[in-house]
């Protein structure tokens, strides 16, 4: 699985409605609103390198209100919540 972070920048008075519209995006698994020079954070999982370009610039850059992006490949995951997944028996 390859993961994207996407920052987007929108116009102020869609980014309610730009997120609701990102979130629903196929290959965009979650959409955070923040702080600070960005306004939307968007996290693209998908399968092929491919699939970014068309998932970012077929997809987000055409959401109406979406002003700016700048991407951001990851190439690997540090998370201590995805290890305990990985290794959680289901047991409490």
């Amino acid at each position: 699985m390859i993961t994207a972070i996407v920052f987007v920048n929108a116009e102020v008075n869609r980014i309610p409605e730009v997120a609701a519209e990102l979130a629903a995006l196929e290959g965009v698994s979650e959409v955070y609103s923040v702080t600070g020079q960005i306004d939307l954070i968007v996290m693209v999982r998908v399968r092929n390198h491919e699939d970014i370009a068309n998932v970012v610039a077929d997809q987000v850059n055409k959401v109406p209100g979406v002003t700016a992006t700048e991407t951001h490949i990851a190439f690997r995951t540090y998370s201590s919540h995805d290890l305990e997944a990985a290794f959680s028996l289901g047991l409490d």
